[in-house]
């Protein structure tokens, strides 16, 4: 499954303390086991000095192929782990997709 390929390349590059990675293609318009849309919350020190937009090409550098694939839409939360202690452990909701309606 493409979770677990993304889940287990982003544990090898960033030694993440905590990860997250949720698979929700089911609430956009694409045909059911899709898997191509998902949400993925990182916590690793590997980040530290690093602003957002280098810390997500970092992980689309490590998923080149699934997004090279199948993988549509990544939605990154990337965080050290003093910037996750300051959350308190919250995420913020992913957004309603904007796609017309369901695939029958």
């Amino acid at each position: 499954m493409i979770r677990e390929e993304i889940e287990e390349k982003l544990r090898t590059a960033f030694a993440p303390v905590h990860l997250e990675v949720h698979d929700e293609s089911y609430r956009h318009n694409v045909p059911a086991g899709a898997e191509s849309h998902f949400k993925v919350v990182i916590v690793s020190d590997s980040f530290l000095n690093q602003r957002f937009l280098m810390r997500h090409r970092a992980i689309y550098g490590a998923l080149a192929d699934e997004l090279a694939g199948g993988v549509h839409a990544l939605a990154l939360h990337t965080y050290t782990v003093k910037e996750w202690e300051g959350l308190q452990d919250t995420v913020p909701a992913s957004p309603n997709c904007r796609g017309a309606g369901t695939l029958a």
